[in-house]
């Protein structure tokens, strides 16, 4: 080809439009399930404006980010009124199924609840990247941090999403001289093949802490070949659990009075209780006491331990409250108990304590001339007995609160037959309550806000009943700091019983709470012709604080009684 001849077809070939040129047209093509206006609202080139190369350049990017489509470019023609451009795509498949490899946290159908994108609908990219995170959002949530989308693959309209769940490989416990292995792991729900879940640790971790054998607890972790699982390392510092305790008193009347204990916590690292001590005065006392508190399917919770008391100068007062004589009381006793949780339930267990104690009442001064059940109840004798329990408890074990319900059925009979002096049977049921009211505190301008520190609504009602020749000193007692405030100790005693608790607990700060309460009970004699009734419940309200401290909760209650207000003073929850 000569020159003239190549310059011709040069010349020939078409030149790209000219930058500013006028927009005479903006057209879509490779539209099939989207509309043109979704994609042209997208785009800031627009018909009569000026022509921009870098404009376009964005508009392609604009329209790639809407997620639908696979690929997205563009052409500029040149037409009389100036150019056109047209923007070329190629849409993504529609979705034919959504599948998850991986999960075992939660079932397929949990995570594609969680999803937009579903089988009918064209695969949106954008979309399913707001899905992927919602469902890492849930994970982390409810405490499987660790948890990724490891990969993520769409062919032929599958969508199919592989999630990588780390698990829990050996669990090395370090730093434990005198406490046991064993001791620790029961306190651990992360056992080897678990799920990671921090909360889960988090709050086995709590448990473990609030038994007091430890200065510290730290966890490690450590990487293993499978990149699915990890060592956890956890390094306690111990705690001297051992305690020895020395107290001394003195009263305008009883004079002084002192004593001496013992008391371990962790006795050879078992997790086992051990108390022993005296006490002289007035008040004289001694005690042994061992106890293992753990129970699960495998293993028996059990406790044992024989006492001597002494007290002198109790008052006894009648029904209306009218001082009536002064008496000594002395009572030698032992026990021993056993329960454990039932085998494919742990929700239920069961404990029976067999009970022997021995008493002698003295009457020291006051009127000689006592009524027939005056002289009963202060009758000597020896009682025997067995009482059994049967408990359903749905408390959540991973939260530093309480939460959930426990309802006891409880049945005790006393033999004369096997040495006793009194034959009798008592059945007292007794069910408690605890739920977070957390939307309250979103309406509270004070308080902490801590999700491990909510507003808390406590409930407790008892109700019991006996029949036979039960004791005095194995009556339903009711009033004080324990059942009813605003009352005396102990102040109605009786056969029958009733008895509600209601609680509002607000914490102000993690260690300070303000608590509002509401009490109703009473307990009735047959021998005063009395019996169970609602009608005739006392009542009482009031306001108190409870202070977390390192010798425990302190709680301290102002109540309203009906006739009078009273302080009490006590550790840990009423109930």
């Amino acid at each position: 080809m000569c020159l003239v001849s190549l310059l011709v077809a040069v010349l020939a070939v078409p030149s790209l439009a000219e930058e500013g040129a006028n927009v005479a047209a903006v057209e879509v093509e490779g539209l099939e399930r989207t509309v043109a206006s979704y994609v042209t609202g997208a785009l800031s080139t627009k018909v009569g404006q000026p022509l921009s190369y870098e404009k376009l350049d964005r508009d392609r990017d604009a329209i790639y980010d809407l997620g639908f489509y696979e690929t997205v470019d563009y052409r500029v023609e040149e037409v009389p009124e100036g150019v056109r451009v047209v923007f070329t795509v190629k849409e993504n498949p529609v979705v034919q199924a959504l599948r998850f490899k991986g999960n075992v946290a939660y079932r397929e159908e949990e995570l594609k609840a969680l999803c937009f994108t579903s089988p009918g609908n064209i695969f949106n990219r954008t979309f399913f990247r707001n899905d992927l995170q919602r469902i890492t959002d849930k994970y982390r949530k409810d405490g499987y941090v660790m948890m990724r989308v490891q990969d993520v693959e769409v062919k032929d309209g599958v969508v199919e999403v592989t999630i990588l769940e780390p698990r829990v490989g050996e669990v090395v416990i370090q730093g434990n001289k005198k406490t046991k292995d064993y001791v620790i792991r029961r306190e651990l729900k992360l056992k080897k093949g678990d799920l990671f879940n921090a909360t889960v640790l988090r709050h086995s971790l709590n448990r473990l802490q609030a038994k007091g054998y430890f200065e510290d607890i730290s966890v490690g972790f450590e990487p293993t070949e499978d990149p699915v699982v990890m060592d956890l390392i956890l390094t306690v510092e111990e705690a001297k659990t051992g305690k020895l305790g020395l107290s001394v008193g003195h009263g305008s009347q009883s004079g002084w009075s002192g004593g001496l204990s013992y008391s371990d916590s962790n006795w050879q690292g078992l997790g086992t209780n051990l108390s022993a001590g005296f006490e002289l005065g007035d008040n004289e006392q001694y005690w042994v006491y061992y106890s293992q508190p753990y129970m699960d399917q495998d293993t028996y919770s059990w406790n044992a331990g024989v006492y001597k008391r002494k007290w002198t100068d109790y008052d006894y007062y009648d029904e209306n409250n009218n001082w009536r004589f002064t008496y000594d009381q002395e009572k030698i006793g032992a026990y021993v108990g056993a329960g454990r949780k039932f085998r494919g339930n742990d929700q239920l267990s069961w404990f029976v304590t067999l009970d022997w104690h021995k008493v002698e009442n003295t009457v020291t001064s006051g009127d000689s001339n006592r009524t027939p059940e005056e002289r009963r109840e202060m009758e000597d004798g020896k009682n025997f007995s067995v009482t059994a329990s049967l408990t359903r408890n749905t408390m959540d074990p991973y939260l530093s609160y309480p939460k959930g319900d426990v309802e006891t059925v409880n049945f005790e009979k006393g033999f004369s037959s096997l040495g006793g002096d009194w034959d009798y049977t008592k059945y007292w049921l007794e069910a408690r309550f605890y739920t977070p009211l957390k939307k309250l505190m979103d309406y509270l301008d004070f308080g902490s806000k801590s999700e491990d520190n909510p507003v808390l609504l406590a409930l407790r009602a008892r109700a019991g009943w006996g029949s036979g020749d039960i004791p005095w000193g194995e009556m339903y007692l009711v009033g004080g700091t324990s059942t009813l405030r605003g009352y005396k100790d102990n102040r109605f005693r009786g056969e029958e019983m009733l008895l509600f608790n209601a609680e509002l607990r607000l914490p102000v700060e993690d260690n300070f709470s303000l608590v509002f309460f509401y009490d109703a009970g009473k307990a009735w004699k047959k021998s005063d012709g009395e019996g169970m009734d609602l009608s005739d419940l006392v009542q009482s309200r009031g306001i108190g604080i409870r202070v977390k401290t390192p010798l425990g909760n302190l709680r301290l209650d102002y109540a309203q009684g009906d006739d009078e207000t009273r302080t009490h003073f006590g550790f840990g929850d009423m109930f």
